[in-house]
């Protein structure tokens, strides 16, 4: 395609995700673990969905949202593991325009939705802790459904107005990706175009939909720790602890690499160790996610005991049924 304003440059047709090249020694392993960690992520994050759908116990609203966030990382680790594993299987590195720019959407949508969704349930925990007596009349069945679809509403909104942008930028080359999905600070350095319009665009949508989230965030902690700190007995302090400790971890984890990938300055020599963080919060956070909830939550430990119970009972009397079958 000619660009009329660039004369005899063209636009690109597709890029290519050189991935982890660098690392040829460890080639023939990451395939194998990547397979795993997508599979037990995929295993994790739908038991939390159906274990939140079936069991009574867990239609509050602290587990709806967990339900939606275990759902958001099985889209989330979709979204890029896959297209991975097909790279490293058959050693094709390239992928279209288009689905460069789909992955791109569907990953930033993504990551929006979960800042939203962390901003909210820290904005529960902090009701629990802070606002027992109010916690039932402000985080209702209706309330949280709002907040839950205007979080997954603004999150694809949001990027759809960086998504346009970016694809009236043009990419005459290189066409090399130096990362392992289409992320947006390797994709704006490939651009021809003048991209001081996309940057301040990307600034802006951060400014209003990204920070306010993580502010959000911050704040609620800081009031929780304060409040726990005010417990006089020690055991209230643990049990208080206790209900937020699991979604701190993953607040933690997912700010901590994220700030630490969008913060590194853009080196060589960091680079690589740029693809190593972007894999703990786009590969690992989502696998340990249900693991955290699930090994440090005694309700939902409770309810995976019941559900695996029913499914052994299940299977005991279809086998003796059938052992009677002539």
């Amino acid at each position: 395609m000619a660009d009329p304003e660039r004369g005899n440059q063209t636009s690109i047709m597709g890029f290519i995700l050189l991935g982890f090249g660098n690392f040829h020694e460890l080639q023939i392993l990451l395939f194998p673990l990547f397979l795993v960690i997508y599979v037990v992520t995929m295993a994790g994050n739908m038991a939390i969905v159906v274990l939140v759908v079936v069991d009574q116990h867990l239609h509050t609203p602290m587990y709806f949202f967990l339900g939606n966030l275990s759902c958001l990382e099985t889209c989330y680790t979709s979204t890029i593991l896959p297209r991975m594993l097909a790279s490293l299987l058959s050693g094709d590195k390239t992928i279209s325009f288009t689905g460069c720019l789909i992955q791109f959407y569907i990953f930033c949508s993504l990551l929006s939705t979960e800042c939203c969704l962390l901003s909210v349930m820290s904005y529960d925990r902090y009701l629990a802790i802070c606002k027992p007596l109010h916690y039932a009349a402000r985080m209702n069945s209706g309330f949280s459904l709002q907040v839950v679809v205007g979080s997954w509403l603004s999150g694809f909104a949001v990027s759809a107005i960086t998504i346009c942008w970016m694809s009236q930028q043009i990419f005459c080359g290189p066409s090399e990706i130096d990362h392992f999905f289409c992320d947006y600070s390797p994709l704006i350095k490939l651009s021809c175009s003048d991209t001081s319009w996309m940057v301040f665009v990307v600034f802006l949508n951060c400014c209003i939909f990204t920070f306010p989230p993580f502010l959000l965030t911050l704040t609620s902690y800081m009031c929780i720790i304060s409040a726990i700190l005010r417990i006089p007995s020690s055991t209230g302090r643990q049990k208080a602890f206790s209900t937020c400790s699991s979604h701190l971890i993953v607040v933690t984890v997912f700010y901590g690499t994220l700030i630490i990938v969008y913060m590194l300055p853009d080196t060589a020599v960091l680079r690589d160790l740029n693809k190593v963080f972007s894999v703990f919060y786009t590969v690992l956070t989502p696998m340990v996610n249900p693991l955290i909830y699930g090994l440090r939550n005694k309700e939902v430990k409770e309810a995976l005991r019941k559900a695996l119970n029913k499914t052994v009972t299940s299977m005991s009397i279809c086998k003796r049924f059938c052992g009677h079958l002539p």
